[in-house]
């Protein structure tokens, strides 16, 4: 039976994440397919669009008037990408309007080199106070949340954060993995589709708009975080 990506919510630590588990033998070199959103590109050829924030898709993301950052400083993105199902798509993102243009030359790159990524869309609000399933693999922007386990803002709640393929490249903390079922993609010797790598065709393109890897940090190690503040 397929891998159903949010059914099976997971019991909770005493820290509010959910229990830390063996990844299931079906997403240890997970290659699932990308559910279509958004149409997809008309042709093999990267597209993407640059737009303020339509009121449809703000009111369906986190942002909200207690926000870090109005809705008018932030841009709603589509842009082409290579899913792990060899197919064409269409993702997209919300990042301050500052930097809107620099992503947009990064996943150009990313498409170019066909890194694949499973799903980008706009995190909704209600998967803030979801249970955990720890399987999500959503590449992200602007989520209006705390800095893990901390009181102050993130990087994503300015729209100065990417999360890219989370379960390929989890955080880790201690005996914390997020997301809690990526234990396999721990251990980055084994080298599969998806993965941020020193060096990789993703931090060279995140580096070269002046952000930094969670990658490079001791702990927590962030292997899917690029940001513009280094934080």
């Amino acid at each position: 039976m397929p891998w159903q990506v949010g059914a099976r919510p997971l019991a909770l630590r005493q820290d509010g994440f959910g229990q830390v588990r063996p990844t299931p033998e079906v997403l240890r070199d997970r290659r699932l397919p990308t559910e279509d959103l958004l149409p997809p590109p008309p042709s093999d050829a990267f597209a993407a669009t640059v737009r303020p924030v339509p009121a449809d898709v703000l009111r369906r993301s986190t942002w909200q008037p207690a926000c870090p950052v109005r809705a008018d400083e932030l841009r709603y993105l589509t842009v082409a990408f290579w899913g792990f199902d060899g197919r064409h798509h269409t993702g997209e993102l919300i990042v301050d309007a500052r930097v809107a243009t620099d992503v947009v030359t990064v996943f150009r790159t990313l498409h170019t080199a066909r890194f694949p990524m499973e799903e980008m869309r706009v995190v909704a609000a209600p998967e803030l106070d979801a249970p955990p399933t720890g399987d999500g693999n959503n590449t992200s922007g602007f989520v209006c949340r705390p800095a893990r386990s901390q009181t102050r803002w993130s990087a994503h709640a300015y729209g100065l954060a990417i999360d890219v393929n989370p379960f390929c490249n989890p955080y880790t903390r201690g005996d914390l993995v997020l997301p809690e079922l990526a234990t396999a993609y721990v251990d980055r010797s084994w080298v599969r589709p998806g993965m941020v790598r020193p060096g990789d065709i993703a931090v060279r393109a995140f580096k070269a708009i002046g952000w930094t890897w969670g990658g490079t940090w001791s702990s927590p190690r962030d292997l899917m975080h690029f940001t513009a503040t280094g934080g």
